[in-house]
């Protein structure tokens, strides 16, 4: 697990290609989490791995992660280096989310 110093990121600084076989992942954390590198894996592959970060919107701010350009798969969620926070499913042309499970904001969408 890493961790940076991110500053936020302001709407449409962040461009998915979506379409085909390609999806996006969003992870939505509590602040707590900023700077904090989540990683995700599909089908026991290599893990990869997005910061936490603040993301200006219209009507105020919230964190996530963000992958783009992920395959169709299930993907794991990883809390740590051992243990999954869940699994969530990407399906091409979409973005699919995630709610990470200490965030309070309830459990995956």
């Amino acid at each position: 697990m890493h961790e940076h110093a991110y500053g936020p990121t302001e709407t449409g600084t962040v461009v998915l290609d979506l379409g085909g076989d390609t999806g996006a992942l969003i992870v939505y954390t509590g602040r707590d989490l900023r700077g904090r590198e989540i990683e995700i894996s599909r089908d026991d592959d290599r893990r990869v791995h997005s910061a936490v970060r603040e993301r200006l919107v219209r009507d105020g701010s919230f964190h996530s992660a963000v992958y783009p350009d992920l395959p169709s798969g299930i993907y794991t969620v990883w809390w740590d280096d051992h243990t999954s926070a869940g699994t969530i499913t990407v399906h091409g042309g979409a973005v699919a989310e995630f709610v990470w499970p200490s965030s309070g904001f309830g459990a995956a969408v």
